[in-house]
């Protein structure tokens, strides 16, 4: 197993994004390794996937160490999210992980989760503003529901491109639970993205599709980028940067839906 320096300055540049944005990881890695890189789009998912399970481990438990888990939000998200996760991988087995239609698929679903995670990053105040009035706060047991179906949403987006966890689940959450604070929310997503990741990266390496060396070379990047790109995060407006990870989103995701 060796270290390619390439895909580790790689791992630094998604790491420097994310200390800054709070999202992007499985948003540009799993691109970058496809359109940057050329591996099959299965071995992008299922390696992002492994390396954002260990990076988020560390994120959860800063969140844990600080109280600001909700862990029946984080419980609710996971009845969704585990079964569709273990169906999706099941699904992909079955169609098989190298054949080109499953590589197209993976692709073009890839394309639009991209497209859906820029525009919730983007207009994520007015979703939520537009939303929230209009869904109602609803009972415990109406947000449980929402909750699940949510997590089964994830489970699927998240088995088949890596992404979706961030952007869109955290605005999901804002609107299901408008009275928690969002700190805990953030807590919240972060540590349910720890067991739907790891399950789905287990199960893509069962599948034969992760790079044991290309996790490795992504992982020593990415550690000290995430460190340098939180310290500067305090330094630089969430205005200037949060639209312009939309925008790039957006961009590489109308790329990989045309082909």
């Amino acid at each position: 197993m060796t270290i390619n320096p390439l895909y580790s300055l790689a791992g630094v540049l998604v790491g420097l994004v994310v200390g800054l944005t709070g999202v992007g990881g499985g948003s540009l890695m799993t691109p970058l390794l496809v359109l940057v890189f050329g591996f099959h789009p299965a071995t992008a998912v299922g390696t992002d996937l492994l390396y954002a399970s260990a990076t988020k481990t560390v994120g959860t438990t800063v969140h844990g160490w600080r109280g600001t888990v909700e862990w029946r939000v984080v419980a609710r998200l996971a009845m969704g999210s585990v079964p569709a996760a273990i169906l999706t991988l099941l699904v992909l087995g079955h169609a098989g992980m190298t054949a080109r239609d499953t590589s197209m698929t993976i692709s073009v679903v890839l394309g639009i989760a991209l497209m859906l995670s820029g525009l919730a990053t983007f207009f994520r105040a007015r979703i939520v503003g537009w939303l929230t009035p209009r869904l109602g706060e609803g009972t415990e047991r109406r947000a449980a529901g929402w909750t699940i179906a949510l997590g089964a949403l994830l489970g699927v987006l998240v088995s088949l491109t890596s992404v979706g966890a961030g952007a869109l689940g955290m605005t999901a959450l804002l609107v299901l639970y408008p009275r928690l604070p969002i700190s805990r929310l953030v807590g919240s997503d972060i540590a349910h993205a720890v067991p739907l990741t790891l399950l789905a990266g287990i199960g893509h390496w069962w599948l034969g599709s992760v790079d044991g060396s290309l996790l490795v070379s992504l992982l020593v990047g990415s550690v000290p980028g995430i460190i340098v790109g939180s310290i500067v995060a305090s330094r630089i407006s969430d205005r200037i940067l949060s639209p312009i990870l939309a925008v790039v989103l957006m961009i590489v995701g109308w790329k990989l839906v045309a082909g």
